[in-house]
């Protein structure tokens, strides 16, 4: 019998610990090396795998949304990181959110205990010039392998600065002003939802517009490119008095029933004019994470400002907003839809390195790199899952957009095939590119006979 040489998994992130599982799954050795805790990064708090900094949340959880669908698929080829998230979630109405650190630490034990994984700690300076590779270092690859990687692919980075949103104790958010409700009543009433009237939201506004900012580092602020989904909420103040309220502060399908019932046209004048949504970071409602708010503030400055929130005039503060570096290659000059690098076929990478952007959507680029790894390894051919799917279409638009102007692209049903027939009903055309994705997807799994990683 050949005794198989490892492959090696670089990262410890969503996109490394889900590569890893999937090789190892397959019948292939792996070893899975993440720098921490030798050596730490400004956004991670812990040394455990799969550790999420920005939010506790991957998304929607229904698939007639784009990372719902993202997650139906996943589970559907039985990726690690979606079940063990489905075991620890916490509730948040409609999206599927997780207690944190409970989750990254069921994920290590998982992969430590592996008989095909080998987990070792330390920072890797260099790709491996032999063997196969998984590159799943993230935005923020350490500064020694960016220059190897930058030396390898002959190219320039794409940089932009990525933000984490502050996390309040439960016991210090006024209950009397807050009130629990999701939109429209979709879902368990799973958000905790701070009132502005006018007024107040205006004085918010202002004093938000003149807080101070933290300086940015590594960039000037004039060269940092955001990411237009993950703007810190300062940066949409600057943009105009009502930029925050047709964003992460839109009012619209919030009503405090506490009021009366908001179908009443009698109640119509009592809705909020403004509201800052905190959905539950940890499973016993302790912790709330302040939905949307992203910032570059000073710390001094968070606890001034978002104490004018209603609602959070005594907040405490377990956790401040930060911002952080986050730095992708430019994909469509250097992947394959199946996530090798052309010039390279046993060298892939995933997760946000490669431009992709949410937890499901690193999860699923592990999932793809880390089966062509050990499919490569076997000898089979490598794949690329049907544009029809959102798997598909991510990794397919990733490595065919405009190179000169490559943005990271979250899950979203913009990058799919049009439907055979224009849907004006946005639900329904939504539910109709689910029922076509799954669909496609189970055939595509059903014509792979020899996949062994999706075990259908």
């Amino acid at each position: 019998m050949t005794t198989l040489t490892p492959i090696h998994v670089i990262g410890g992130g969503l996109a490394g610990t889900e590569a890893a599982w999937q090789i190892a799954q397959a019948g292939v050795p792996v070893i899975l090396t993440e720098m921490r805790p030798e050596r730490l990064s400004p956004a991670h708090h812990s040394q455990d795998l799969a550790e999420l900094v920005c939010s506790n949340s991957f998304g929607a959880k229904a698939g007639d949304r784009a990372a719902g669908l993202l997650q139906t698929e996943l589970r559907k080829l039985n990726s690690l990181i979606i079940t063990t998230a489905d075991r620890h979630a916490v509730p948040a109405g409609g999206a599927l959110a997780v207690d944190r650190g409970v989750f990254s630490r069921s994920l290590t034990e998982q992969v430590a205990s592996h008989p095909l994984v080998e987990l070792r700690r330390g920072e890797v300076t260099e790709i491996p010039r032999e063997g196969i590779t998984v590159l799943t270092t993230g935005p923020l690859t350490s500064p020694a392998l960016t220059e190897d990687l930058q030396r390898f692919t002959g190219m320039e980075y794409l940089s932009f600065f990525d933000a984490a949103s502050p996390i309040v104790v439960g016991d210090s958010i006024n209950k009397e002003v807050a009130f629990f409700a999701s939109r429209y009543d979709k879902g368990e009433a799973a958000y905790l939802n701070c009132p502005f009237n006018r007024g107040q939201y205006l004085h918010f506004w202002q004093a938000l517009c003149e807080a101070e900012q933290a300086a940015l580092k590594d960039f000037d602020r004039e060269t940092a490119k955001f990411f237009e989904g993950c703007l810190p909420i300062e940066e949409l103040a600057q943009r105009g008095e009502d930029t925050m309220r047709y964003g992460p502060l839109k009012p619209v399908g919030l009503f405090d029933a506490r009021l009366g019932d908001f179908r009443d046209p009698a109640n119509r004048e009592k809705k909020p004019y403004a509201v800052v949504q905190l959905r539950q970071e940890d499973k016993a409602g302790q912790l709330w994470n302040m939905v949307g708010f992203q910032t570059n503030l000073r710390w001094g400055e968070q606890g001034r400002v978002f104490r004018l929130i209603p609602g959070l005039e005594n907040a405490e503060f377990v956790r401040m907003g930060v911002m952080h570096r986050n730095t992708f290659i430019n994909s469509p000059q250097l992947l394959s839809a199946s996530l090798h690098f052309g010039d390279r076929q046993s060298l892939f990478a995933a997760g946000q390195l490669v431009g992709t952007e949410g937890y499901a959507a690193a999860t699923a680029g592990g999932w793809l790199a880390g089966t062509n790894a050990a499919r490569l390894a076997l000898g089979l051919p490598l794949l690329t899952l049907p544009v029809t799917t959102m798997m598909g279409a991510l990794f397919n638009f990733i490595s065919s957009a405009s190179p000169k102007h490559f943005q990271p692209m979250p899950p979203n049903f913009g990058i799919l095939p049009e439907l055979p027939q224009r849907i004006r009903n946005k639900q329904e055309r939504y539910g109709q590119y689910r029922d076509r994705a799954l669909a496609d997807l189970e055939a595509w799994q059903t014509s792979i006979k020899d996949l062994a990683t999706c075990r259908v």
